[in-house]
């Protein structure tokens, strides 16, 4: 049994919704997105992702419900996924294994380009909108930097399968486990 809270943060495309959902599995795990709550409020509007993002900018209150929502389901057993869950279980003393999943931006925007059926262009322009206002929003709403965030583990998935990842990120795991037992 995992005793603390596992978080999976990264940009868009970075492969964090891949490798935790194979995280999740292999550790017993439930998996919870804060992607996908934003998704979904998105879709429940009728707005695309960056029309909703650019909303919750102007409206604070729908990050804190949705960030209120995540937390409440942050306990051991469960693997939270989003940008700031992480630092929040931190932030509410919770343990936690706070894990990030990068890549280079070149290899964000392709597989963003190949998820969203989208051109390069388009990609690009939506990665780097989406970065910009999330950064904003959760500096503005939180105080959160994400430049200055150290994880407990980073993970660049620039050219390893979402398999290796998940693996790494597994080992390390199952380790700090290990040693807290110590």
């Amino acid at each position: 049994m995992i005793r603390a809270v596992v978080t999976i943060a990264g940009p868009p495309g970075s492969g964090k919704s891949t490798a935790g959902r194979l995280t999740a599995a292999t550790l017993g795990l439930e998996f919870r997105s804060a992607g996908e709550l934003f998704r979904a409020e998105a879709a429940r509007r009728g707005a695309s992702l960056a029309e909703f993002g650019e909303y919750a900018r102007a409206h604070p209150e729908v990050d804190r419900e949705l960030d209120r929502a995540m937390q409440e389901l942050a306990r051991p057993g469960r693997l939270l996924e989003g940008r700031i869950q992480g630092i929040l279980c931190r932030r509410n003393g919770l343990p936690v294994h706070h894990i990030a999943v990068t890549a280079s931006e070149e290899e964000r925007i392709r597989r963003v380009a190949g998820r969203d059926h989208q051109s390069i262009d388009e990609a690009r322009e939506a990665v780097r909108t989406r970065e910009a206002v999330e950064r904003e929003r959760y500096r503005a709403f939180y105080g959160i930097d994400l430049d200055r965030d150290v994880p407990d583990l980073l993970v660049d998935s620039t050219s390893m399968p979402p398999v290796a990842v998940a693996e790494a990120i597994v080992t390390f795991v199952r380790e700090a486990e290990r040693t807290a037992d110590r």
